[in-house]
C-alpha cells in the first residue's frame, strides 16, 4: 500500500485572514487539515517589560496598546491591580462610569469582531454596518478623554477627570439605536444559509476540551459553561446590575457568533441600569500622593502644585507584594499579575491575555476540517495579535 504524504502549508504572517502577524503552520492531507500549529512572536513589542521602566502612571498607556479594540478593559485591569495591591476603595460615581465605559468597550470589540469576522466568509457588507455603529464609540472616547482610541482614561483611585456634561445624553442615544442595529445584523446572518454553512458544525469544542484548554469569553460560553468573570469574581459593582449569561449548545463557530450577538444585547441591558442610577460625587480618591489634584487649585497652591509635580515626576509606592485582578474583557478572562518591590515602578507585571490562551486550542477546532474552515475558526476566536505577542 503506498504511503500517505501530507503537505506543509504556511497560512500567515501576512494572510489578511489571520487578523494580524499570526502564521498557522498547517499540515494538510490535500485539503484536509492534519494539524495546525499557530506561531506567534512576529508582533512582540515588549509592552510587560517596558513598563518596568515606568512608575505605576506612566505605565498605564502601555496598556492601551495591547488588545487595542479593548484599551479601557486593559486600563481597568491594570489600575484594578494596583487598587487591590494598595486597598483602595473607589469612589462608587467612577465604578459607573467604569462599568459604562467598559461594556462600550465590549460593544466596541465585537463590533468589529462580526464586520471582519463576515468579510472572512463573503458577507462584505457587514464591515460597512458594523463600522458605522462603531462610529458613536469611537466619539464617546473622544468626548470623555480626547482620544478616539487610547483613551487611557482611567487613573488609580478613579478617573482622569469627571466625564463632560451631555455625557448620559449620548450614552442614552446609543441606549435607543443599538438594539435595532444589532436586529438588523442577525436578519443579515443568523438564518441566512450560507453563513450558517460556513459557521455551524465548524470548529466544534466541548466542554471538557475548553475548559482543558483554559478558554474563556464567548469561545467557552459557545461550548455551553456559563463562566463570566462578572458574576463569579464581581468587580466596579457588576454584582449590583442585572444581565444574563448568554451560552451555546455546540461550541461551534456559529454558536460564539450567536452567544456574541446577544453579550451585545446584555451590555445595553448593564449600560442601561448604571446610567439611570449613576450617582453624583467625586471620581477620584482624595489622596494627593495618589490623584492629583484639581488644576484650579494646582493653578493657586503652592501644595497642591508641590503634590502635582511629586507625582508626575516620581509617582507613587505602593506596598512590598503581589496580587493578582482579573476582569471580563471581550475576548475572555484578562488578568493582571503585579508585583511590587515598594519602589515607584512595578518590579513585574505579566497579564493573562485571552487571546494567547484561546489561540493555544487552535488544533482542536481545525483538526479534520478543509483548510477553508481555518478562517471560520481564526474569526470565532476574535484575537489581537498585540494582546498575544505582548
Amino acid at each position: 500500500m503506498a504511503k500517505r504524504e501530507t503537505m506543509i502549508l504556511n497560512m500567515g504572517p501576512q494572510h489578511p485572514a489571520t487578523h494580524g502577524v499570526l502564521r498557522i503552520e498547517l499540515e494538510l492531507d490535500g485539503e484536509t487539515v492534519i494539524e495546525a500549529r499557530p506561531i506567534i512572536g512576529y508582533l512582540h513589542t515588549g509592552i510587560e517589560k517596558n513598563m518596568e521602566a515606568k512608575t505605576y502612571l506612566q505605565a498605564l498607556t502601555m496598556t492601551d496598546r495591547m488588545d487595542y479594540l479593548a484599551p479601557l478593559s486593559n486600563n481597568l485591569v491594570y489600575v484594578g491591580a494596583i487598587e487591590k495591591l494598595m486597598q483602595i476603595e473607589v469612589p462608587p460615581r467612577a465604578e459607573y462610569i467604569r462599568v459604562i465605559l467598559t461594556e462600550l468597550t465590549r460593544l466596541n470589540s465585537h463590533l468589529v469582531w462580526i464586520g471582519t469576522h463576515a468579510i472572512d466568509l463573503g458577507a462584505m457588507s457587514m464591515l460597512l454596518y458594523a463600522f458605522r455603529e462603531r462610529e458613536k464609540i469611537t466619539q464617546m472616547y473622544e468626548f470623555v478623554s480626547g482620544v478616539r482610541m487610547m483613551a487611557s482614561y482611567f487613573r488609580v483611585g478613579g478617573l482622569a477627570q469627571d466625564v463632560p456634561v451631555g455625557f448620559d445624553k449620548r450614552v442614552r442615544d446609543i441606549l435607543d439605536t443599538f438594539p435595532a442595529k444589532i436586529d438588523e445584523y442577525e436578519g443579515l446572518l443568523t438564518d441566512n444559509k450560507i453563513w450558517r454553512n460556513r459557521t455551524t458544525g465548524v470548529g466544534t469544542i466541548t466542554i471538557d476540551d475548553a475548559i482543558d484548554a483554559g478558554l474563556s469569553g464567548p469561545s467557552i460560553r459557545g461550548s455551553g459553561l456559563a463562566w463570566d468573570v462578572r458574576k463569579s469574581n464581581p468587580y466596579s459593582y457588576y454584582d449590583k446590575f442585572e444581565f444574563d449569561i448568554p451560552i451555546g449548545k455546540n461550541g461551534d463557530c456559529y454558536d460564539r457568533y450567536i452567544v456574541r450577538l446577544e453579550e451585545m444585547r446584555q451590555s445595553l441591558r448593564i449600560i442601561r441600569q448604571a446610567v439611570d442610577g449613576l450617582p453624583d460625587g467625586p471620581v477620584r480618591i482624595d489622596d494627593r500622593k495618589i490623584t492629583p489634584p484639581p488644576k484650579i487649585e494646582v493653578l493657586t497652591g503652592m501644595e497642591q502644585l508641590i503634590h502635582h509635580f511629586k507625582l508626575v515626576v516620581h509617582g507613587f509606592q505602593p506596598p512590598v507584594g503581589d496580587v493578582y485582578f482579573p476582569i471580563e474583557s471581550p475576548k475572555g478572562e484578562i488578568g493582571c499579575y503585579l508585583v511590587s518591590d515598594g519602589t515607584k515602578k512595578p518590579y513585574r507585571v505579566h497579564f493573562r491575555p485571552p487571546s494567547f490562551i484561546n489561540i493555544s486550542a487552535f488544533n482542536k477546532l481545525v483538526a479534520g476540517r478543509m483548510v477553508a474552515d481555518v478562517v471560520a475558526c481564526i474569526g470565532s476566536l476574535d484575537i489581537v495579535l498585540g494582546e498575544i505577542d505582548r
